[in-house]
Order: C-alpha cells, then structure tokens, then sequence
C-alpha cells in the first residue's frame, strides 16, 4: 500500500459512497442540538435519530430527498467501559474525541450490500490482507427470541472473499446494537483487523483475541442492520422499513492505512505533539511518561476544542463539567509532567485550526474566541492548582490518613488523579483511603452513564384520540392573530388537555420565544390556550378544559397585546446582536435566547465582563435604531444557499431546512435567519433598556434588558424610587454628594463602633490571661468564648495574646453566630511550642474545627476554623486539653 494521507483517506471514504449514490453530509455539531437525552454526539446516526424513529421519511439534502447518506460525524465519548477518560493517553487508540466514518442506507439497501461495499473499500480499494480480516455476527439470544443472524453468515460467505474460519458468531453483547433502553436497534456484524507479526499470528490465531481487548487486534468497522424497535415493555417488534447503520473509526483506519501501531503516530495527531513537544523542549517517543502526558494534551485539545466550536464551554454542570473536566486533565498532565506553569493549552488550537479547516472550518471561523475561552479557564485553573495544593496540606496536617471524600475532592475540584494525591501524601508520610475514592469515583461515573443515557416516549403517537382525519396543517401567526380551525385530535396530559388543530395562529414555543396564549371559541364555549409546544413537528396547544362536542369550525384568537410586547423584545434581540457584534467584535455570537412579554434574556460568545462604557454604547445604539424606526424586511422561504451568499447570520451547528425565513432590520445592520414573530418597524419598540450583564460560563456572557411596556414601567419607578430617596434625605442641590456624606458617616461611626467592642475584646482576653489553665505537660492555655466577635476580631486577639504571653502558651478563643448558624475557632501557639513540643495550630484548629461541623487551617502558630454547629462550642473548648496533650505524645 502506498501512503495515504488522512485527509486522503477520509476523502477516497466519501468519494467511494458518493459513486455508490451517497449524499455526503456535513457531521453534525459535537453538542446535540434540541436533545435533551444526549450530553455529547456520541455516534454517527445521532443526526439521522428522527428518520430512524419514523419522524421522517428521508434526508434533505441540496434540495432533494435522499435514502442514503455518508459523512464523517466528529463524537464524544467520556464514559462507558472502552471510554473511560482516566484511560485516555495511556493506551495508543481511544479517544475522547473521535471521527467516525459512516454510511447510511433508509429503508433502501440492507445487508447484502453494506457487507460487500465493506470488503469492496477495505481490500479492493485499500488493500487490507483479507486473512487478517475477522467478520462478527450475532450468535442469537434466547431472552429476546432472536436466532443466529444466518443471513449475514451466508452474505459474507458469497459477497466477499474472507475466510469461512475468519466468521466468528459473538452474543448480544458485542453484536447486537441498541439505540438506548426503547427503539430501533438490530444485529450487528464488526470487522475486525489482526496487526501482529506473522509469527505471533502462527502461535496464535486472531480469531481467539478478536473482542479481548488487544490493541493489535481490533475492530475498525461496526455494521448495523437496523430491523427492530425494542418496545417499553422489552419486547421486539419488527421495523416497516430496515435500515443501515455503519461506523468506522477514522483514527483507527488511518493508523492501519498508514502502517502504524498508534493512533497518535498518524499525521491525525503527529502535528500536535510536534507542536506539544516544541514547547517542552521535548521529543515524543523518548520517555514513556512524558509521551503519555502528551497524548493526552493532544487528544484533549481536540475535545475541549470541538465542543467550544459548537456551542459548549467549560462549566460547573452537564456538558460544561465534562469539558471542564477533560481540560483540567490536559492542564494537570502539562504542568505535573512537562513542567509547563505558564497557559499553553489554548496555544494548540491554531494547529487544530490549520489542519480541519477544509472539513470542520468552524475551528478557523471561530479561533479568536475559543483561544479567549480556554485561555480564560487556563488562567483559572492554574490559580486552582496552586490552591489545591495548599488545600491538601490542610487535609494532611495533623492527620495520619487522607479520607476517600477529600481525595475525591482533590481529585473532582482540583483536577489530582488519585496517583498524585498519593505520591503527596507519601512524601508527608500520609496514607489515603482508596476505597473511599474509587467509591465516590463509582458513584460519580454512574451519574454520568446515567446522563448520557437515551430513552424514547413509545406512547407519544399511540394515545391521541383523532376527532378528524387530515395530513394539512399551516402557521398562520405571522399575518393573523385570529383564525378559523378545526380539531383533529386530543389526549390528556396530567392536569391539562392537549389538542392538535388544523391550523393555528399560536406560536409554539421555540428559538427561544415563549408560546402565545389566548382563546379557542365556538361562540358557546370558551377554551384557554395555555401553552403551544412543538413535537415531532406538530403544534401541541395545551388548554384547560375540552368542549362536549369537539367537531365543527372554532375561531382561535392569541392574546395579541402580550403577543406585541414578546415582538418588541424578539425584534430588540436582532438589533443587540448586531449592536454588540459592532462594538465587541465578529467574534460575538449568540449562544442561547429567551424572550417573553416581560424582559430579553441573551447569551453571547465574549471572554470577559463588558464594561459600563460598553454597555453604554450598545445600549445608545440599539435606541438609535429603534428610533430610525427601521421597517421590518421579512422574507420566508428563501433558499439557504441565496440566504448565505446575502451574509445573514446564521447559528453554528443550526440545523437549517432548504428554504429558510431571513429578518431584516437594514440590510447594513442586522440581517438574521429566525422562525420568531416580530414587529413591524424598530420604532414600536419604543425604548431599550439593560437590567443585567452577568457570566453564564467560561468565555460566555448573558444580557438582560427590557423595552416596550416593561422599559416604560421601569422607568416610572425608577422616578418614585428617586422621588422617595430625596424625600427621606430632604432638600438637596446634589443628591449624590449627600447620600456619599451619609455613607461617609456611617463608616465613621462602624469604626468607632470595631474600637469600643475591640477594646471590650480585648479585657475579656486579658480576663483570660489572668486564669489561664496549666496542661499536665506544663503548657498555659488560654482558652474561652468571645461574644459578638468575627474572625478577623479572633485572629487579631491570637496575634495579640502571643505578644502578651510571649512563651509556653497555646490560645484558643471561639465564638458564634446563633443567628447564622455559624461558629468561628482561633488557635495561636507560641514559638517554643512549635519548635520543641512540635505542636501546630493547622492541625489543632482542623481537629476543632470537625467538631462544630466544619474545618479550617493555617500557620504553625495561628490558625482559624469555622464551622455549622454553633452548638457545639462549647463542648470543643472542653476538648482542647486533651487534644493538645495527644498530639505532643504524638
């Protein structure tokens, strides 16, 4: 075989399918889009979902219909038993993130043909050996009620040229593919490569090692015959239509293709630990341990890279968390390892984006603002480390072992594997509860098995009542908020009735614009519409009631004066966007909507706090804007490629139709694909006004604003908060000066105020001088409660008493916040009890500081706890003697 490139590769992949009368598709984005079920894009027919669940007939593509596709889908996988991200750069061929290569048959061709297009590209066109090729089928399964999938067994025998010995029958287990607990699934057939050496080969045949887990025998391409649909019950049921569904890893194919025993030493990843290894001053292949560190920065990047191109940031929950988790991992390898101490992650991505910019050019399109996301959570979590470490030498002073909860933390907050916190912890000559760990870790991985895992309502289309048979359904809310209807089906749900109408001028809640509401009438009866949701792509109006009689003709009316102001609000979003593309930069995009009659909530890619200044601006721009009073320019149906080539912008990894509707405020300004309602010129807007600008996420911002009726009444209280404000302060020629004269004069006094209750301290401290206690070891204690005192009023009356009591002297004061529920402990030593009693008030105010259900730390000679149980303070004050005796035997 000559060498072949990736690019190549993956290019003769689509131009293979593409003679085989394929759509090549574009993968869709690494964050699912409008699917809950999902976290990550975790295989290729995630995309294709509603075809294969019956929502839909066939796949758009280049305004035609096609039964068959191809494409390369970029997916996630972090959890799971091959892909655990704890084992990621430790082996040379999983990956978090991967390409998976696939072709797709709907209800056109099955088996024969998937199975002899497989062998056609991997020996005739590629030139595989095939006596190193194994094919797997399914063995059967009695609990469902299947037989040995024999047709396969017969197609591999008569449409290629494999060994007979080489097809190996393999259970449920390997050969049987589900798309979650319920829907369409169906037996599977695996190719699989033996890559040992020939002599390795004659000791042992690949057939015996073929699903054990040897990375030189591997599987390299899943075909999956799609005939069933696993019903609620457990049940199979046989599919109307069969379908195809097939993946190959491209990481994989390229290192077979390219000769090679590592994914990693393809010119997939070479680019990027080239560029690894330059910044260390490095040369991969040279120490495992760094070239583990390595591998695992390079595979990261890509993840972490990916997921923020389409939509995710790092974050403290669901996808966030997850891409948090695998960056800190990076980050923690590169400094733990290769010593880098400086950012150096986000120095990757113009690698990344050079090197996928002709497949996924949403890199390169979007390279300023990812460099800013990770460079951001960089900088962060380098401060985090540092202040891990600090943490972990609380969690060990004083103590003997590390519990499995603080090494978890360690290991969850602070980005330690379990084998750092170890080597830490025998350098203090600390034990660490591993048990523990790997409990909480268990306990962490279920969670996230549990999140990722996909189920499918079977009920949905089977417990409609169909009041009128009809296929026509039309959206008349862009023209009319009142329509004549009629009823075609209702169901109950819960506490509320759902009904399906023929046609409807509600909008149903999407885009991130709320549901109208309004009336349905007979002109007898009178039915609220509380909601409209969309589902499968029927409207579903959620009322309170149902009439008797459902038949006949019903007028449907929205409550058009909320509907107005949810348009000024919708219209206002387009008109921020624009606004703050123009003062922050093309780098912003929106990230995520929601408008109602009340207020705009938008979210947008920027990597810092917007200023007053700015916000100033934007907010002084969209006004002028709406007081050009700039006429509506709505056009629907527009076809996509025209709606491109205009520059109206568009949401990376939107799934957009053929035909696409485009808004228009001025050409030059804001030109927006968008399926929401708005108004018909700016100026009904009437007025702009921001309430809130907050972070929602590493490198994402969010604004709040109100206009229309909301920014008027926003106004008017404003004026009777100010009219109220000067008629509690009286007269005044500058309310500003003389509200800062009263804050002025009330820290004056809160100073005088600390002096008095200071002094007050300060005598019950000297009170607890004069009856310090003697331990038996000799040791002067002075301990006791101070009412009303802070933390700072504690450690400043430690640093105080040691100056007093000079030598041979341990303090500890507490005091409490019954209120709160809070309880503060303060522990100071004098010198010579450190040096020669090898006491440390780290460890002893730790140890109190469990007592009152909290914790805390320190220097040797002072150090502060607090804690939940105010309770409790005193019965850790009765516990001081003793413990302070145990640690000097100790």
């Amino acid at each position: 075989m000559s060498y072949k490139t990736s690019a190549q590769i993956r290019q003769e992949f689509f131009d293979f399918f593409a003679e085989k009368e394929h759509a090549i598709v574009d993968s869709a984005p690494v964050v699912p889009k409008n699917d809950p079920t999902l976290l990550f894009t975790n295989a290729g027919m995630n995309q294709f979902k509603a075809i294969f669940l019956g929502e839909e007939d066939a796949l758009k593509h280049d305004g035609k219909l096609w039964n068959r596709a191809a494409d390369t889908q970029k997916c996630i996988r972090v959890s799971g038993k091959h892909n655990d991200l704890e084992e990621v750069g430790h082996d040379t061929y999983h990956h978090t993130l991967f390409e998976m290569l696939g072709n797709w048959s709907f209800g056109d061709y099955f088996k024969k043909e998937a199975i002899g297009w497989a062998w056609e590209l991997l020996v005739d066109k590629w030139g595989l050996e095939p006596d190193r090729l194994y094919a797997t089928v399914f063995e059967g399964d009695e609990e469902d009620g299947l037989p040995v999938d024999d047709e396969a067994i017969a197609l591999w025998k008569s449409e290629t040229s494999i060994d007979h010995d080489h097809i190996l029958k393999c259970s449920k287990k390997d050969n049987f593919w589900e798309m979650g607990e319920t829907g369409p699934c169906g037996p599977c057939s695996e190719v699989h490569i033996d890559l040992r050496p020939d002599e390795d080969r004659k000791k042992k045949p690949g057939r015996d090692l073929v699903n054990m887990d040897d990375p030189r025998v591997m599987e390299i391409w899943n075909l999956v015959f799609i005939q069933f649909n696993r019903k609620p019950d457990s049940s199979l049921e046989k599919l109307p239509a069969q379908h195809v569904d097939t993946g190959m890893g491209f990481e994989r194919i390229c290192a077979v293709l390219q000769d090679k025993t590592s994914n990693y030493d393809t010119d997939v990843f070479t680019p990027l630990l080239n560029e690894i290894a330059d910044m260390a001053g490095l040369t991969y292949g040279e120490d495992e341990e760094k070239d583990i560190a390595m591998r695992v920065i390079a595979d990261h990047i890509r993840a972490v890279t990916f997921s923020i191109a389409d939509g995710a940031s790092p974050g403290n929950d669901g996808r966030g968390y997850v891409i948090r988790r695998i960056l800190r991992r990076a980050i923690r390898y590169g400094w733990d390892v290769l010593d880098f101490k400086e950012p150096f992650f986000h120095k990757l991505v113009d690698v990344l984006a050079e090197q996928f910019k002709e497949v996924f050019p949403e890199i390169k399109a979007q390279r300023d603002y990812i460099v800013n996301v990770i460079r951001s959570e960089e900088k962060s979590f380098l401060k985090t480390l540092g202040q891990g470490i600090e943490l972990f030498n609380e969690m060990v002073e004083g103590e003997k072992k590390l519990s499995g909860a603080d090494a978890f933390k360690l290991h969850d907050t602070y980005g330690f594997p379990i084998d750092l916190t170890e080597l830490m912890a025998r350098e203090r000559g600390v034990e660490v509860d591993t048990e523990g760990f790997n409990k909480h870790m268990k306990e962490q991985k279920d969670r996230a098995r549990a999140a990722g895992k996909f189920s499918v309502d079977q009920s949905d289309s089977k417990s409609w009542t169909v009041v009128k048979e009809s296929d026509e359904f039309e959206f008349t809310g862009y023209d009319d908020a009142e329509t004549e209807v009629e009823i075609l089906a209702y169901r109950k749900e819960d506490d509320r009735y759902a009904i399906q109408l023929n046609r409807t001028p509600f909008y149903a809640e999407s885009g991130g614009q709320v549901a109208d509401t309004g009336m349905i009438t007979n002109g007898d009866e009178y039915i609220k519409v509380l909601d409209v949701q969309k589902s499968n792509g029927q409207f579903i109006h959620y009322v309170d009631q149902l009439p008797e009689d459902l038949s006949g003709t019903w007028t449907a009316t929205i409550d058009l004066n909320r509907r107005i102001e949810i348009q000024k609000h919708h219209s206002a979003t387009h008109l921020v966007h624009a606004a703050l593309r123009g003062i922050l930069g093309d780098h912003v995009g929106q990230k995520g909507s929601l408008v109602d009659e009340h207020h705009l909530r938008f979210d947008f890619s920027h990597f810092e706090a917007m200023t007053d200044e700015q916000l100033d601006e934007v907010e002084e721009l969209v006004n002028e804007k709406i007081q050009e009073n700039i006429p509506l320019q709505e056009e629907r149906n527009m076809p996509i490629d025209e709606a491109k080539e205009r520059g109206a912008m568009m949401l990376f990894g939107e799934k957009y139709g053929e035909k696409v509707r485009v808004i228009t405020f001025d050409k030059d300004y804001s030109m927006e694909l968008c399926g929401g309602t708005h108004v018909g010129a700016t100026g009904e807007i009437g007025y702009f006004r921001f309430t809130q600008e907050t972070s929602v996420a590493a490198g994402i911002r969010r604004i709040e604003a109100v206009c229309g009726a909301q920014a008027d009444k926003l106004l008017r209280d404003e004026k009777k908060l100010l009219q109220q404000v000067k008629g509690t302060i009286g007269q005044t020629e500058d309310l500003a000066a003389d509200i800062q004269k009263l804050i002025d004069e009330k820290k004056a006094l809160e100073k005088e105020l600390e002096k008095v209750q200071l002094q007050n301290t300060g005598a019950k401290l000297e009170e607890f001088i004069q009856n310090a206690g003697e331990l038996d070891s000799g040791i002067q204690l002075v301990k006791g409660e101070i009412s009303g005192a802070n933390m700072d009023t504690l450690k400043q009356l430690g640093y105080d008493g040691i100056q007093k009591t000079k030598e041979n002297t341990a303090i500890v004061l507490g005091s409490k916040d019954e209120e709160e529920g809070k309880v503060y402990l303060m522990v100071a030593l004098t010198e010579d009890l450190i040096k020669e009693k090898g006491l440390k008030a780290g460890g002893l105010v730790g140890q109190l500081g469990r007592l009152v259900g909290g914790g805390g730390g320190g220097q040797p000679n002072l150090a502060t706890a607090g804690g939940r149980q105010p309770e409790k303070l005193s019965e850790a004050l009765e516990k001081v003697n003793d413990l302070i005796e145990e640690s000097i035997s100790s």
